[in-house]
């Protein structure tokens, strides 16, 4: 089901209005950092329980289904161990108005919280996570989604079917004092407020993101009520390039706007685009108007006419080799999808991989001693990795989540991957998805979540990570008619 914002933003930030529900002893407030994209929240009031409620809420009204995500946490100590943040959605503003929260509490309980009626007494579901500081709350008709986690660690899910709140509800951010004598302050950052689309070919808006790998904090760059994909950094880190409608585009990270790149008459580029490692060529794929399959071609970074480097399709371009000498590919030929090296000038292709199912992603490390790829080999999509010349080939992930394309950070210490949050087809990359992006040390060890979102295919099918290996840059996903942040 399609949803929208049923008031226009003209509060802070995403949201239209804020204010206190119920009896508080002194007035909250929110204050927006719009550089940074974090909302201090205080909040007063003495619980949001029972049958009547008192609390600080930031709110936007929205009708349809929806999914919150947001990292919270207190400021200080605080007074009250039973103090609570997190998700609202709620009827109406009136103290006793049906709700269902996702709350954490000071404590480190965190709970789905719900009032069926107004007047109604609460009810709960408490989480089996405690201390979780990333929160969403999603809703589907009648049923409420909500998960949970320490930041880094995977969501944990309780639910609850059959509340009725109504369609058209206030949706948005609180916090209470659990002491109407007092104050208490927390921060949200990375919040999202998402429409899931209605299918997997429905339209999409786009969210262009920046991640900082050693904290997790995400700040949005570029947003679009039309569909892109798959950003590549440029070296000098001034840029991110992206495709979008068959076109290139360069965003200019300084001034914040979009240019095309000239490639001629090659304009039907799908998201399979890499930069050299010296940043002077860029290598597409795009499908030809008289062969209707994916081709490689490679033109200057600045624009102009495209080399056509493979000769048969469909290939699609993931890796460049770090003296640029080598493109690897995934090509289709005999029925299969296999990884290919072929000379950046053009040439004999080389089979790289011989396994039965879907090989994809291949990415060089810097140094050009591995490269990285997923396989479906095993029987769920996996990271592996192997030798230039296709020999060693190992595994390297392990686990329940269907895992895609690698990539290695310039300073050679670290591989994100997408990894799927909810069951797909192993051999599958769709888009509109629950997803992770994770992160871990390519020397070995565990993967830890970077960040929680709405994405899948165009998210990072190509590399991403900033030239000094602190960054990492994605696409996003909502409906398009969602609120623009």
């Amino acid at each position: 089901m399609a949803s929208a914002p049923a008031s226009a933003p003209h509060g802070p930030g995403l949201f239209a209005g804020q204010g206190d529900v119920g009896a508080v002893g002194s007035a909250g407030s929110c204050a927006y950092d719009e550089e940074w994209q974090v909302y201090t929240v205080t909040g007063g009031g003495a619980n949001i329980w029972g049958e009547r409620d008192a609390f600080h809420f930031v709110w936007l009204r929205m009708t349809g289904d929806f999914i919150l995500t947001a990292r919270a946490a207190f400021v200080g100590m605080g007074a009250n161990p039973h103090r609570k943040l997190g998700w609202m959605v709620r009827a109406g503003l009136d103290p006793g108005a049906p709700h269902v929260s996702a709350a954490a509490h000071g404590d480190g309980l965190v709970a789905l919280q719900f009032r069926r009626a107004p007047g109604a007494p609460t009810e709960e579901v408490r989480s089996t996570v405690a201390g979780a500081d990333v929160l969403q709350l999603e809703r589907a008709g009648t049923t409420y989604r909500m998960s949970v986690a320490r930041y880094g660690d995977p969501f944990a899910t309780e639910e609850i079917a059959g509340v009725d709140v109504g369609d058209e509800v206030y949706v948005g951010l609180f916090v209470c004092a659990h002491d109407e004598a007092i104050l208490e302050t927390a921060r949200f950052s990375n919040v999202r407020v998402v429409v899931p689309a209605a299918s997997e070919r429905a339209p999409l808006a786009s969210r262009l993101e920046i991640v900082e790998v050693t904290n997790g904090h995400r700040r949005i760059v570029h947003t679009s009520s039309e569909l892109f994909e798959a950003p590549n950094w440029t070296p000098d880190g001034a840029a991110l390039i992206y495709n979008s409608g068959g076109r290139l585009y360069r965003f200019d990270l300084a001034e914040r706007t979009a240019a095309l790149i000239d490639t001629g008459d090659v304009t039907r580029n799908n998201n399979d685009h890499v930069l050299s490692f010296d940043g002077a060529t860029l290598g597409i794929s795009s499908s030809s108007a008289e062969e209707n399959v994916s081709i490689i071609y490679t033109v200057p970074v600045g624009g102009g006419t495209p080399r056509r480097v493979t000769a048969r399709g469909p290939s699609y371009l993931h890796g460049w080799s770090p003296d640029g000498r080598y493109l690897v590919y995934t090509g289709l030929r005999g029925g299969d999808f296999d990884i290919y090296r072929i000379p950046a000038e053009g040439g004999e292709e080389v089979r790289l991989t011989t396994a039965p199912g879907l090989d994809d992603g291949p990415e060089y490390t810097p140094d050009g001693a591995y490269i990285y790829f997923n396989s479906v080999r095993s029987g769920t999509m996996q990271i592996w990795r192997m030798r230039p010349d296709g020999s060693e080939q190992e595994q390297v992930t392990d686990d329940t989540y269907n895992n895609w394309f690698p990539h290695i950070s310039p300073d050679g210490r670290w591989i994100v991957f997408l990894s799927y949050a909810e069951p797909i087809d192993p051999s599958a990359h769709p888009p509109a998805k629950r997803v992770y992006l994770r992160l871990m040390p390519a020397a070995g060890g565990e993967p830890r979540v970077l960040a929680y979102l709405y994405g899948g295919q165009g998210t990072i099918n190509v590399p991403s990570w900033s030239p000094d290996s602190t960054h990492l840059a994605f696409v996003s996903y909502t409906a398009p008619t969602s609120p623009p942040r």
